[in-house]
C-alpha cells in the first residue's frame, strides 16, 4: 500500500493509496475518527474498510486529517477537515479520471465528515458510516440525503446511544430511489474493538449487495 503525500488546503496531507483493478475502477475514500482523541488513518476499523474496498477492485485512499501524523495544519472543528476530505477526493479522482462512481466510508467523526461530503459531491453513490454520533454532531444537513448508504452502530456504545443514531436515520429524508439503512451490532461498543469481525460482516454484506445492483438501478443515477 504505497504512501502518498498530496497538497491539502493547509499544507501536505499524508495518506495510503491502493490502485484499483482495471482502468475504470471505482474509487473509495476512508475517513478516520476524531483527530483530538487518537483518530488516525491507521485506526483498525478504517484499515479493515480500506482493504474491504481494495479486495473488491476499488482504488482506495485513506489519509490523515490536518494535524495528524505527517499531515500539516491544525484541528479545525470539522470545517477544515471537510476541506481536507474534499481535497483528498479530488486527488483520488485525479489518479482515476475514468472512475464510474465513488463511495465514502467514515468512522465516528469521520462519518460526520463523510456524510457532509456526499451532500456536496453527486458522484458519491454510496456510503458506510460507523458510530455516527447523532448526539454530538448535527446531521440535519441530510435534507434530503442524495445517496444510499448504511449507518452501523454498536449496541453498547456509551459515547453515543444507538437509539439516538437510529432516530436520526429514521428522520433522514432521502431523494427518490435512495435509502439510508441502520444496522446494530449486538454487544459492540463505540469502537467495535471486540466486535470488529461482526462489524465487517455487516459492512461487507451491504457493500456486496449494493455492488450486485446495475448502475442504472435504484441506487445510481
Amino acid at each position: 500500500m504505497p504512501e502518498v503525500i498530496f497538497a491539502g488546503p493547509e499544507g501536505r496531507l499524508e495518506g495510503r493509496y491502493q490502485k484499483g483493478k482495471g482502468e475504470n475502477a471505482p474509487i473509495a475514500l476512508i475517513l478516520h475518527p476524531h483527530p483530538q482523541f487518537g483518530g488516525t488513518m491507521n485506526n483498525k476499523l478504517c484499515y479493515e474498510m480500506y482493504h474491504m474496498f481494495a479486495r473488491r477492485g476499488f482504488a482506495v485512499l485513506r489519509f490523515n486529517f490536518r494535524g495528524v501524523g505527517r499531515s500539516q495544519g491544525e484541528y479545525d472543528q470539522g470545517q477544515g477537515e471537510l476541506s481536507d476530505a474534499a481535497t483528498a477526493l479530488d486527488y483520488l479522482q485525479s489518479l482515476n479520471p475514468n472512475a464510474p462512481f465513488v463511495w465514502v466510508a467514515g468512522f465516528s467523526f469521520g462519518s460526520w465528515i463523510g456524510m457532509q461530503l456526499l451532500m456536496r459531491r453527486p458522484e458519491i453513490v454510496g456510503f458506510i458510516s460507523a458510530s455516527a454520533c447523532a448526539n454530538l454532531y448535527d446531521f440535519t444537513f441530510l435534507a434530503p440525503c442524495p445517496s444510499s448508504g448504511i449507518v452501523i452502530h454498536g449496541e453498547n456504545d456509551r459515547i453515543c446511544p444507538w437509539q439516538e443514531t437510529e432516530d436520526m436515520v429514521a428522520k433522514t429524508r432521502t431523494q427518490k430511489g435512495r435509502k439510508v439503512e441502520f444496522a446494530m451490532v449486538p454487544g459492540a461498543d463505540h469502537f467495535f474493538e471486540a466486535n470488529l469481525e461482526d462489524y465487517m460482516k455487516v459492512a461487507e454484506g451491504y457493500l456486496d449487495r449494493r455492488l450486485q445492483q446495475p448502475p442504472e438501478g435504484e441506487y445510481f443515477d
